[in-house]
């Protein structure tokens, strides 16, 4: 009977994200067309990209099996209206092709830091949500100079930092879980090789069930401001969370001393995916981080 309630809880989650998709997909979408698009040759494999504005330049990284429209596609209107936007496809995901090399954290940071080598990029603000956010703090620590300002959007830098009923609940996924699912519609939507979508699955489960930590050391250690966003209901755990923001020299008393350069925002009433459906919040969060 356990084992039976597992499934069907974990089978639950997979629909429920699902339904999540497909308000997205209901949405308005993004408006706007890139200025500039292509590949990017970084590390074995050619990463997808596109840019959108003019100002500051400004790095999104998306989350696991998002692509640039579903994750972000509401907010690059907002944030383009005053900064350089580029937005990045990950390994696998949307544009960018599948390959077989092994996912990690440490390799997808490498790649972000390839894009911004291709585009000359010397420096960058640098937001990323959920993986997308894991792989920012991965880039910050190992690259301090490349990143200026960090935004991290309901993301943890190690395993640990999810509670325990999510880091549970991926171990029983399984790739047919995924079919019949709008991911699966917006991976055919973009993808180069419509082919490969049953391995793309496996390799993100496995990815997934990989722990990885980016270290409290190395976090400690990022010099950038960082401004943390997190759904008050979004999986993370909370006591974690409070404990990177002291990591980044917040959590203080500012009645008593200065303000911390780095910020912490918990937005009410919301889970992991409904978070990135709120745009006027989190762009206005963002605008005011990154003036």
């Amino acid at each position: 009977m356990k084992r039976v309630s597992k499934g069907y809880n974990v089978l639950n989650l997979v629909l429920i994200i699902a339904m999540l998709f497909f308000t997205v997909f209901q949405s308005k979408g993004q408006q706007l067309k890139p200025a500039e698009s292509g590949y990017a040759p970084v590390n074995g494999i050619k990463v997808y990209y596109e840019v959108y504005g003019e100002g500051k330049p400004l790095v999104l990284l998306h989350g696991a099996f998002y692509t640039i429209e579903m994750n972000w596609g509401q907010l690059i209107p907002e944030l383009s209206k005053t900064r350089k936007v580029i937005a990045v496809e990950l390994q696998g995901h949307g544009h960018t092709p599948f390959s077989d090399r092994k996912l990690d954290i440490a390799t997808l940071a490498s790649d972000v830091e390839g894009v911004m080598d291709f585009l000359k990029l010397d420096s960058a603000d640098v937001a990323g949500y959920s993986m997308g956010g894991s792989i920012a703090y991965q880039l910050a620590a190992k690259s301090p100079k490349r990143v200026r300002k960090l935004v991290i959007i309901s993301s943890t830098y190690k395993t640990n930092g999810w509670l325990p009923v999510i880091n549970s609940g991926f171990k029983d996924f399984k790739p047919d879980f995924f079919d019949n699912t709008p991911i699966k519609t917006a991976y055919d939507a973009v993808a180069p090789d419509k082919t490969k979508w049953r391995k793309f699955i496996e390799q993100m489960i496995a990815f997934a069930a990989v722990p990885f930590d980016v270290g409290e050391a190395n976090i400690k250690k990022i010099t950038s401001p960082v401004l943390l966003i997190s759904g008050d209901n979004d999986g993370l755990d909370k006591v974690e969370l409070m404990k990177t923001y002291q990591l980044l020299g917040g959590g203080v008393s500012a009645d008593l001393g200065p303000m911390p350069k780095s910020h912490l925002a918990i937005v009410p009433a919301q889970s992991h995916v409904s978070l990135m459906m709120q745009t006027k919040t989190i762009a206005g969060y963002l605008d005011d981080f990154l003036k």
